[in-house]
């Protein structure tokens, strides 16, 4: 233990601090990966769950529609009514498998009177006026069972939209341009339709159940910590060395390390003299110039 003695001085103290405090900040962001992969994970779970499984009546999950229970997102819910087209809007800046695009959302009335918002699903731009679809498909007239999936409203944006269309699927603006009431705590993505449409906006992909890079990272991050002692480590010994070299170059010269190299350590202050394995004769060059050193010279 003595060999290491000097890692009690205040400048090693201070490199194992550093090390401390690099160690720390790479586990707190290994830990941040690792919330991020299990919030991935349990949100992949839900999709699991919920995207193709029992299709339920609106009377089952018609509170959801009202306020949204995020473990319920993805449901598959069954309704049956009327599509109120004069009222539908187009959703701007709706991208899809890297193409630009649009979103249509469409109000459906169900026999018990209430009224949700139903995404129909995707169009490409236009080409023949800007700013809009080239045509939008609309649905068969009358009563329709819609099978869809719940989804969150989005949030409102700080940019406005040209007269039938939205900014996003903010659904409290999209009420208040509405003569009647419309659920505002969820919206339905269309999955089928029945009588069917002649045809369709493209319906969207499943989502993605990819987790991602998280856990290699946060496992990189965790390396990267055990490194930061490791390398503080890796120096003492070194540092060790390099003291054992100067003892003995002390020893054979028959002075001390101080009256050898002046005070300090020769690790910092070593200019010519070259390290070499403890224990190895030295050689002409160096006993000479221990000799000079040793004499003032």
């Amino acid at each position: 233990m003595k060999a290491y003695k000097f890692l009690f001085s205040s400048k090693w103290l201070g490199y194992f601090v550093v090390a401390v405090i690099v160690a720390l900040g790479c586990a707190a962001l290994g830990n941040w990966q690792m919330n991020r992969r299990n919030a991935v994970v349990d949100n992949i779970a839900k999709i699991q769950m919920n995207y193709s499984g029992t299709i339920v009546d609106y009377d089952q999950v018609a509170q959801n529609f009202d306020a949204l229970d995020m473990s319920k997102e993805w449901t598959q819910v069954r309704m049956t009514g009327s599509y109120r087209t004069e009222d539908q809007r187009i959703v701007r800046n709706r991208p899809l498998n890297g193409g630009p695009g649009y979103e249509v959302l469409v109000p459906f009335t169900l026999k018990n009177g209430d009224t949700v918002i139903i995404d129909r699903g995707w169009l490409p731009i236009g080409y023949e006026v800007p700013g809009r679809p080239d045509a939008v498909p609309q649905p068969v007239s009358g009563e329709v069972t819609v099978v869809a999936r719940l989804k969150p409203p989005e949030p409102q944006l700080d940019r406005d939209a040209p007269a039938g269309q939205l900014a996003s699927i903010e659904l409290n603006g999209y009420a208040a341009q509405l003569p009647y009431p419309i659920k505002t705590g969820a919206y339905g993505q269309l999955a089928s339709e029945t009588p069917a449409a002649a045809s369709n906006p493209v319906a969207f992909p499943p989502p993605s159940i990819d987790e991602g890079s998280h856990l290699s990272y946060s496992l990189q991050w965790l390396a990267f910590g055990v490194l930061a002692f490791v390398g503080f480590g890796y120096a003492a010994r070194m540092q060790r060395r390099n003291n054992d070299f100067d003892e003995l170059q002390a020893a054979e010269s028959g002075v001390s390390v101080e009256e050898l190299y002046g005070r300090g350590s020769a690790f910092q202050q070593r200019n010519h003299v070259k390290t070499r394995r403890p224990g190895a004769k030295p050689t002409a060059e160096e006993a000479e110039d221990a000799l000079l050193d040793a004499q003032g010279y």
